[in-house]
Parts: structure tokens; C-alpha cells; sequence
């Protein structure tokens, strides 16, 4: 697969090429409140959120049933690739198109979407600075009755598309446990903030801490405080210590595979492409107690 095109768009960029008829966009918005307390999960599409305002031409993708696989234990679940590649085939994308994806928090849930599209072998761009920037640089903005009929078209079924499906960039609770007890290679990064990662917050999660021999890489630390991404050479001297000494594959996971993909977008800003997420996280992990987690109270 090529790995020419940046997997950033700047808001400059986009603007420029707001009418290219190769780019579709999509507004990638879940709504997700910190905890309250421990297992203090709520969630809830973004959907109303891009009726209120949104990029002009862009439609809502909805993480957290149009494109999870609901019959699973927890949120934003994986549906088989196979399945995957009909639902974005549904929403009118494939291959031959370019998806240029946003969200109202940071990028996060666009960089979820940008690692789900890449598995099935469509080259997405994430907004830097997503929604926000848009704003802050006084860009257009639509609401929903702006555009009435744009969910017939964005919507057609695209049957003779061909998807290139890579699932492994997908990685599954049993491979996390040969990996944490030592039996496969590979080394497991936590991409959640210090405090979720020592167990000294509250959690979303069942139960608090990270998997047994985790390294912590907070996704937030790759971001600078607009929310864009850092330079490629910030990113490299962040990543480096992972890089260099670790055991490959790198193996992200954070609570819900939401965080995890913005580290996977960093590492692939700089050339690595040894990666791969677990989908379950920490959402499916400490909801078995048998699983074991580390607390490292500070």
C-alpha cells in the first residue's frame, strides 16, 4: 500500500480544494464525557453535534452503530473487514475517492476512522486540527437544513468496489496476553494519560490501571495545544524511544481504540508502519476479571 500522501490535510489545503469532486468529507463526531466515577461510560453519536454546524458538503459517519459492530461487548467494536468495507461502501466510499475526515475534539475520532479505512485499503486524510481550525480560520459553516439532499447521494451503494483488506493492523485480546506474558514479540503501548495509565483517576473501565508491561505514550503529548499534530521532527523525538530498543510490532491500545489511532497516525507521520491496535482495549480487558492490571500509584 502507499504511503505518499500525508495523512494530514491542512485547513488551507481543503479550502483550496473544497469543490474537488475526489475528496469527500465527513464529520467523524462521537460524544463521550469524562467519568464521573469509575465505569462512568457514556456515550453517544455526534450527530446532532454536525447538525448544529459542520464543513459545508460534509456528512456525518456514526462510530457508534453505523460502523461498530454492535452485537460485541463493547463500544465502537470491529465489524469483520469483509462487512466493514460494505458499510463504507454504503456511505459512498471507496478506493477511487478520497474521505477528508474531522471531528469536534482534537481529531481523535477521525484518526479511529483514518486506521479503520486503511484497513481496508482506502487512503483517508484526517482535518489537522479538525473542526476548530476550520472555525478559527473563519471557513465556511453549514447546518444540516443547508444541505438537503446530499444523504441520498453520499449514501448509494457502490457494489463493484474493490476494498484491499489489511487486518493486521487489528490485533485481538489473546494475542495482548501472549504478548504481556511473554510468549510473542511485541511491545504494548497505552496511549491513555498518566493518571488513567497509573490508576490514580477515575476510569471509564471496569477496574483501573494498564496491562502488565505497557509503556504509556498519552496521545495528547503527540498534539500541540491547537490540537494540531506536532512537526514530523517533534514526533520522531517523542517516538524515538520507541522506536529504536522496543520489540516490533508496536501494539497501541487505549480505552476504547480511539486514542490509540492518533499515536498510530504519528507513528505513520514518520515512517513506521510496524503497528497494529487493539480494537477491545481497555474496555473489553478489565471487563474480565481474570485479566490482569498494573496500578503505579505516583
Amino acid at each position: 500500500m502507499a504511503h505518499s500522501v500525508s495523512p494530514l490535510i491542512s485547513v488551507a489545503e481543503l479550502s483550496e480544494r473544497r469543490q474537488d469532486p475526489t475528496l469527500a468529507l465527513f464529520d467523524t463526531s462521537v460524544v463521550l464525557p469524562s467519568p464521573r466515577f469509575d465505569g462512568d461510560y457514556r456515550v453517544e453519536s455526534g450527530r446532532a453535534q454536525w447538525c448544529e454546524g459542520h464543513i459545508p458538503r460534509a456528512q456525518h459517519l456514526d462510530l457508534t452503530h453505523d460502523l461498530a459492530d454492535t452485537s460485541q461487548s463493547f463500544s465502537f467494536a470491529l465489524p469483520p473487514l469483509e462487512e466493514l468495507a460494505i458499510r463504507f461502501a454504503t456511505q459512498g466510499i471507496t478506493p477511487q475517492i478520497t474521505p477528508v475526515l474531522y471531528d469536534k475534539t482534537d481529531g481523535f475520532w477521525a484518526a479511529r476512522l483514518w486506521w479503520m479505512l486503511r484497513s481496508v485499503g482506502v487512503s483517508a486524510r484526517i482535518l489537522d486540527g479538525g473542526y476548530s481550525a476550520w472555525q478559527n480560520a473563519e471557513q465556511p459553516i453549514a447546518t444540516k437544513n443547508s444541505l438537503p439532499q446530499l444523504d441520498n447521494i453520499n449514501r448509494r451503494v457502490r457494489p463493484h468496489a474493490t476494498f484491499t483488506l489489511q487486518p493486521q493492523l487489528w490485533c485481538d485480546r489473546q494475542r495482548v496476553l501472549r504478548i504481556a506474558d511473554g510468549t510473542e514479540k511485541g511491545t504494548l503501548v497505552c496511549a491513555l494519560s498518566k493518571s488513567v495509565f497509573d490508576g490514580t483517576t477515575a476510569t471509564r473501565y471496569s477496574r483501573r490501571g494498564h496491562i502488565p508491561h505497557s509503556l504509556n505514550l498519552p496521545a495528547r503529548s503527540l498534539l500541540n495545544e491547537q490540537g494540531l499534530y506536532k512537526s514530523v521532527p517533534e514526533l520522531r523525538s517523542i517516538l524515538q524511544p520507541l522506536l529504536t530498543h522496543k520489540a516490533l510490532p508496536l501494539v497501541l491500545y487505549c480505552g476504547g481504540g480511539i486514542s490509540a489511532a492518533v499515536v498510530a497516525v504519528a507513528l505513520t507521520l514518520v515512517g513506521h508502519f510496524d503497528t497494529t491496535l487493539y480494537d477491545g482495549s481497555l474496555q473489553e480487558w478489565s471487563a474480565n476479571p481474570e485479566l490482569p492490571l498494573v496500578t503505579n500509584p505516583a
